[in-house]
């Protein structure tokens, strides 16, 4: 994944650790307009043409931090176009460069069905309001001087959400939008962002309710090899949370349910796709909504640990930690019953431990509440070899064939085969970022870099099965069905 920049992470940080320090002293709403002027001093701009454009970018990441969208209007999506940061992309495609001869083929010009190009003094000029983007001119000229200019949120879009308005401010579909993310990233200018939840857990936090942490699988390894999820349950608890749990144990849950699902559907000859990827799953509603019927009814692993916590204190509250930002949009979106209450990023925790004085400490790998299968649910192929595993434990003699569908482009191939009725597996597994959640937009390290480390942490589990930690538990007291 390509990350953004330095000074635009530096900034959206710089943000949220004001808010949250604000959130915690109860004077947020009296200083908020401060936060701007505060961050950006003056005279001199740091990132933008001038202060003012910078305070109005800043303005709106606050909006951004207090879960608001970062103009008047808010159609409800998670992920939200910063206005004031979205400048200088080309809107047209194809544009004429100076390699250009001006030739007297005028191949271009020819090439062009559409009339969008036009002989200049210098070179050829293409008008953007006539260009419908086939490319031919580009294929035509012998200087390669046609360059093919690609907005990147635009493009790094795989379902094709992002358009532009008349101004040429990006607009996200969200009839279309999977909430992923990878547009976040993949704009230099930090023109996308996304709603955060650190208020509301912060004032939840103050208000002495019993508040939850639960961390995502893809949690071990983010941190180095000496932050384990021990570290991570002490540190939560000195910021103020009743306890933690590591979502893996979740992981275990929801493959024991997939397992029931899938050898009921293997003998009645039906499909099945996976559930615990929110952003696989807003996938196929919006763009294979003839394929809703074949998502798993199991809940995702966040839903399962938060159903577990709430069943023993109804009253509880909560939070899911991880990289994902597609989990914010399966509690806003999805409204499944006794799911978790809020998402968290691991910048956005980071921001409310600094808030509160709080480290994450290296501790030792003693904190193993989950198998191994359930914590490798965080990689590509992890849920396969999960489910099957319990399975395999169950003794269920089914002889099940699954597509691993890792990234966008793959499940979207997964899912038209399945659509045509040509999809020779029984069951797809769906990924939408490339690796798993260890892939996820707000991951703290790039997946490549932790592998290593995670591959150390993981080895360290038990030889656990997963019935038999499930058996720790009364699995009896909730529902593992989103009905």
């Amino acid at each position: 994944m390509m990350f953004a920049d330095e000074n635009l992470i530096r900034i959206k940080h710089e943000v949220i650790n004001a808010v949250a320090k604000l959130a915690f002293e109860g004077e947020l709403d009296a200083k908020r307009d401060h936060i701007a002027v505060e961050l950006i001093p003056g005279p001199t701009p740091k990132f933008r043409c001038c202060i003012y454009k910078e305070r109005e970018i800043i303005r709106q990441r606050v909006r951004l931090a207090e879960g608001k969208a970062p103009g008047p209007v808010d159609d409800g999506n998670v992920i939200q176009v910063i206005s004031s940061a979205c400048e200088d992309c080309p809107i047209s495609s194809y544009t004429v460069t100076e390699n250009c001869q001006n030739c007297l083929g005028k191949a271009c010009i020819h090439a062009c069905s559409f009339g969008a190009i036009e002989p200049g003094r210098e070179r050829s000029h293409i008008d953007p309001s006539k260009c419908k983007e086939c490319g031919k001119c580009a294929q035509a000229c012998p200087y390669n001087a046609i360059a093919h200019l690609k907005r990147p949120c635009k493009f790094s879009c795989p379902v094709d959400a992002i358009t532009y308005d008349d101004q040429g401010i990006s607009v996200i579909d969200k009839n279309k939008c999977i909430r992923c993310g990878r547009c976040i990233h993949r704009c230099p200018f930090g023109a996308i962002g996304h709603k955060t939840a650190i208020v509301d857990v912060i004032n939840a936090l103050k208000s002495g309710k019993k508040v939850y942490a639960m961390a995502a699988p893809a949690t071990e390894g983010q941190f180095g090899e000496n932050i384990t999820m021990a570290s991570w349950k002490k540190a939560m608890k000195e910021v103020g949370f009743t306890d933690f749990y590591d979502v893996g144990l979740g992981g275990d849950m929801t493959s024991a349910s997939e397992a029931e699902e899938w050898a009921e559907a293997y003998k009645e000859g039906k499909k099945k796709v996976t559930s615990c990827c929110p952003a696989f799953v807003n996938l196929v509603r919006l763009h294979y909504p003839q394929l809703a019927e074949c998502i798993s009814t199991t809940v995702s692993p966040m839903c399962a640990v938060s159903r577990l916590i709430k069943a023993q204190e109804p009253d509880a509250v909560t939070v899911f930690i991880g990289p994902c930002l597609a989990k914010k949009s399966e509690v806003v979106d999805q409204k499944i019953e006794g799911n978790a209450d809020y998402v968290l990023t691991y910048s956005e925790i980071k921001a409310i431990m600094l808030a509160k004085n709080v480290t994450l400490e290296p501790c030792e790998n003693t904190d193993q509440t989950a198998s191994i299968y359930g914590k490798r649910f965080a990689n590509s192929g992890g849920v396969t070899a999960a489910v099957l595993q319990s399975l395999k434990e169950s003794e269920e003699n089914v002889d099940v064939k699954v597509y691993k569908a890792n990234g966008a482009a793959e499940c979207k191939k997964a899912l038209l085969l399945m659509k045509v009725a040509r999809l020779p597996e029984n069951f797809i597994e769906g990924m939408i970022c490339d690796g798993g959640c260890v892939g996820g937009p707000s991951s703290n390290t790039d997946q490549l870099a932790c592998k290593k480390t995670r591959d150390t942490m993981l080895s360290q589990a038990d030889g656990r099965g997963i019935h038999e930690n499930l058996a720790n538990y009364d699995m009896n007291s909730f529902s593992m069905h989103r009905e």
